[in-house]
C-alpha cells in the first residue's frame, strides 16, 4: 500500500514537472543567442547559401526585396521627435515614416548579410542612428500600436549588424538607450485593446529585451503573450468560452461574445477579431509566429506548447478562406472581410515542414503568395528568411 501511494506521488510529481514548460511562460534564457530576433545565423546562413545558388524560392524572394523601396540606398530618413498616430492613422505625424524606416534598416541588415555589400550595412546603420538621435515620444490614442509595430522591426535590424558587420557601429549604445527609454516602457504593461495590439507590443517588447539582453522584460513579455496567444485564438479544449485576460473583466458570456465580435459559436482556430476582419487577424498571428520562432531561437520551443496548437490552427482556419470557401451562417453572420497577408511563412515553416503537421490550407496560401513581400507595417520578406528554412 505504502510502496502503491509512493509511486501514485512519483508519478504525480513527473506529471507536473512534464506539463510545466508547455503551462508556464518561457524563461529567459541563461545566455541570450544573437542574432536571435525573429531569425537566427542559421536560417540566414541557409537563406544567404540559396541566394548565392540562384535557387527558388530564395533568388526571387531576394529580387523582390533588392527591388522594393526599402532596399534603395538613396533612401533618406525621416526621423522626428515625436511621432504622432490617431486612431485610422488620423493623424498620421511620422507615424508610416518611422515603420517604414525601421522596415528599411532591416530590408538592408539582410541585404547587407546576403551580399556582404557594405553600403547595406552602412544605410542600416545611418537609419538606426538617425531615428536614435531624435525620437523622444509616441503619443494619441495609437501609440502602443504604433510603438509595437515600429519596435518589432528595430531590433531585427540592429541584431543582424550589431552580430554580423564586421565593420563599426559607434551609436549602437544610443540605439539601445532608444528602444529602452523611449520604446519599452510605452509596450511592456500591454493593451485591453484588440488582441493584435497586445501581441504586436509584445513582439516588439520581447525583441527588444533580446537586443537589450534584459531578461526581466523578456520574462514579463513572454508571460503577457502566452495568456494573449490563449485569448485570441479558440482551441475546443479551452471550454464553451474562449479564454480572457483576467485584467479584462470578461467576466460573463455577454460580455465575451461582444469582444469577439458578436460570434456565438466557438471552433478551433477562430480568432477574437475574425469577424472584424482578416487583415488585423493576420497582424495577430503574425505575432505569435515571430515571437514563437524568437523564443526557440533563444532555446525554448513553443511550436509544441499551446501556442503551436493556436497558431497551426488559426492559420488553417482563415486559409480555408482566404483560399475561397464561402463562410458559413454561423460564422460571422455568413460574411467575411478577407485579407490575412502575407503572414504564413514562419508558421507554416515551423510547424508543416519542422513539426511535421498537415497544413494543407496553409501550405497552399503559402505557395500561392510566394515570394512574400512586406505589409509596411512590421512583416517583410519571410519567404526569403524562412520559406522552407530548415535552420
Amino acid at each position: 500500500m505504502r510502496r502503491t501511494a509512493l509511486l501514485a506521488a512519483s508519478a504525480a510529481l513527473v506529471a507536473g514537472v512534464l506539463a510545466r514548460p508547455a503551462d508556464a511562460a518561457p524563461s529567459a534564457p541563461t545566455a541570450f543567442v544573437h542574432p536571435g530576433v525573429t531569425v537566427s545565423k542559421g536560417q540566414l546562413d541557409f537563406a544567404r547559401s540559396k541566394v548565392n545558388a540562384g535557387a527558388q524560392p530564395w533568388k526571387g524572394a531576394f529580387d523582390r526585396m533588392t527591388a522594393s523601396k526599402y532596399a534603395d540606398l538613396n533612401r533618406t530618413p525621416k526621423p522626428r521627435a515625436v511621432v504622432e498616430c490617431g486612431s485610422y492613422s488620423n493623424p498620421n505625424l511620422g507615424c508610416t515614416d518611422e515603420r517604414e524606416d525601421a522596415i528599411a534598416a532591416y530590408t538592408h541588415a539582410l541585404a547587407w548579410y546576403i551580399t556582404r555589400d557594405e553600403r547595406h550595412a552602412r544605410k542600416a546603420i545611418e537609419l538606426m542612428d538617425a531615428w536614435s538621435a531624435v525620437i523622444r515620444d509616441h503619443t494619441n490614442s495609437n501609440a502602443p500600436l504604433q510603438t509595437g509595430w515600429a519596435g518589432s522591426s528595430w531590433p531585427r535590424a540592429a541584431e543582424i549588424i550589431k552580430h554580423t558587420y564586421t565593420g563599426t557601429w559607434a551609436n549602437s549604445g544610443r540605439f539601445a538607450t532608444m528602444l529602452r527609454t523611449v520604446y519599452l516602457p510605452e509596450i511592456i504593461n500591454g493593451s485591453h485593446s484588440n488582441g493584435n495590439w497586445e501581441l504586436s507590443m509584445m513582439e516588439a517588447a520581447v525583441g527588444i529585451s533580446v537586443f537589450l539582453e534584459d531578461k526581466a522584460s523578456y520574462d514579463k513579455a513572454m508571460a503577457k503573450f502566452r495568456t494573449r496567444t490563449a485569448a485570441y485564438v479558440y482551441l475546443e479544449s479551452d471550454g464553451a468560452l474562449p479564454k480572457t485576460v483576467p485584467s479584462q473583466n470578461l467576466d460573463t458570456r455577454e460580455k465575451i461574445v461582444k469582444y469577439w465580435q458578436g460570434q456565438t459559436t466557438f471552433v478551433n482556430g477562430l480568432s477574437q477579431e475574425t469577424c472584424r476582419d482578416f487583415t488585423h487577424t493576420g497582424y495577430g498571428l503574425s505575432a505569435v509566429s515571430h515571437v514563437a520562432e524568437t523564443s526557440r531561437i533563444q532555446g525554448q520551443d513553443l511550436y509544441g506548447t499551446d501556442v503551436g496548437e493556436r497558431l497551426r490552427h488559426g492559420l488553417g482556419f482563415h486559409a480555408r478562406y482566404q483560399l475561397g470557401a464561402g463562410a458559413e451562417g454561423w460564422l460571422c453572420g455568413g460574411s467575411l472581410k478577407l485579407g490575412l497577408g502575407p503572414v504564413s511563412e514562419v508558421g507554416h515553416n515551423a510547424l508543416a515542414n519542422r513539426l511535421g503537421h498537415a497544413m494543407t490550407n496553409t501550405g497552399t496560401l503559402t505557395l500561392r503568395g510566394r515570394p512574400a513581400g512586406s505589409n509596411n507595417l512590421f512583416v517583410a520578406w519571410e519567404t526569403l528568411t524562412h520559406g522552407d528554412n530548415p535552420a
